[in-house]
């Protein structure tokens, strides 16, 4: 039966590259697309990078339970669209949701059904190599996101499951086994495990 997967870890853990390597292998899995108020940036597509709603429609569909979480980010608000995680769930496919702490604590309370996994880093240390790694932040904001990824890591026992992303395939199929996946090729590897 098809279920969804709530994932959510300290920024610099490596989720996104996780999910990119799951959803290479498995097709079939929808990765659960966000709505939000700001304008579409060059590129994106309505309903694959983002579901792009007025304020106005956003906050009804609030007041009328339409989001497994949301919240407000520098004046624009941004959700999970519930009916869209329900239409793929009862089409048989399984939904991932890769989310925030404060997000998975909404879907939580939302939608009890999910299963919650959190992914940490084999130890703090290597976190913070590989946020400096990524060379994008000022060592303001490295220091934040430390900050923050310590809060994150203390709430990982509200998690149903944990999951170590040391080294990224065998963090790949743990995370298949978890979401009860056959394997499926192509193999993993070729990326690095920070993302």
């Amino acid at each position: 039966m098809a279920r969804l997967t709530v994932i959510t870890g300290p920024s610099g853990v490596g989720k996104g590259t996780l999910v990119r390597q799951l959803l290479a292998r498995h097709p079939q899995i929808w990765l659960s697309v966000s709505a939000t108020t700001r304008s579409p940036r060059p590129g994106e597509v309505d309903g694959e990078s983002y579901f792009f709603l007025g304020r106005e429609d956003f906050e009804q569909r609030v007041r009328a339970g339409g989001f497994l979480e949301w919240a407000e980010f520098a004046g624009n608000l941004y959700g999970t669209p519930r009916q869209a995680v329900e239409d793929h769930l009862a089409q048989g496919r399984p939904v991932l949701l890769e989310i925030e702490l404060e997000g998975a604590r909404q879907v939580r309370r939302t939608f009890p059904a999910a299963f919650q996994l959190f992914i940490k880093p084999p130890c703090f240390a290597e976190l913070e190599r590989r946020i400096r790694g990524r060379g994008t932040d000022s060592d303001a904001a490295i220091g934040q996101r430390l900050e923050r990824a310590r809060v994150e890591l203390a709430a990982e026992e509200e998690f149903d499951a944990v999951l170590v992303n040391d080294d990224l395939g065998e963090a790949c199929e743990q995370l298949e086994r978890l979401m009860h996946l056959t394997s499926k090729k192509p193999p993993i590897g070729g990326a690095s495990a920070a993302g």
